[in-house]
């Protein structure tokens, strides 16, 4: 934790929102898509629609707006649904209620924490591909654990206040030091913890 408070002072989410549904869009979005790629559409998507427009434009539309993200063609139809969801049953807002949240399509436990942390400061660890990658090569989880497993151990090991930023910590870790390819070891102050390292170092 001194680390990563070491490397990274000022976290917060990467995702550009001003409004509460734009995260969790942002968010539904941003599976198996940068961060990067998902701000550029979400600029035009967001300055062309709030949420009640969403709800009744065409799927064509959204799916022309978000193609580069990928698996647009679903990711359209979650988007359409989750507005009209929110305006039929909470006028628009998104609620802090994830029993609710986990019901809608393409809104799963991930995308739940990072909404529900950064809406409203719900304590949480959303363990996306960086956050698990790093959780495995520190010996914080084991090879074959799933993200639920992960995010248990990880909830298990770090004081509860601390989740939230932790959790934008290894994000951000993973994003640009701990990298699936090419990690920057040389530097890591990590080095003793990281099976990755090892590994490396004895294949050499």
């Amino acid at each position: 934790m001194e680390y990563l408070d070491e490397l990274y002072p000022d976290v917060r989410c990467e995702l550009e929102y001003e409004k509460d549904y734009e995260l969790l869009m942002a968010t539904v979005l941003s599976a198996q898509c940068t961060d990067k790629r998902v701000n550029k559409v979400t600029k035009e998507l967001f300055s062309t629609y709030d949420i009640f427009s969403l709800a009744n434009v065409s799927l064509k539309e959204i799916e022309r707006i978000i193609k580069p993200v990928g698996t647009y063609t679903r990711k359209a139809f979650y988007l359409k649904t989750i507005a009209e969801n929110l305006v039929k049953d909470y006028q628009g807002r998104v609620p802090n209620d994830r029993v609710y949240l986990e019901s809608l399509p393409g809104v799963g436990r991930k995308t739940c924490n990072v909404v529900l942390s950064n809406i409203y400061e719900v304590p949480a660890i959303a363990v996306d591909t960086h956050v698990e990658r790093v959780s495995k090569r520190l010996n914080l989880a084991n090879e074959e654990d799933n993200v639920t497993v992960v995010e248990k151990k990880l909830m298990k090991y770090f004081p509860k206040d601390k989740w939230s930023r932790l959790h934008h910590q290894l994000v951000l870790f993973g994003r640009y030091q701990c990298k699936s390819i090419s990690p920057q070891c040389e530097n890591c102050k990590l080095q003793v913890s990281c099976k990755y390292y090892k590994k490396k170092k004895i294949d050499k």
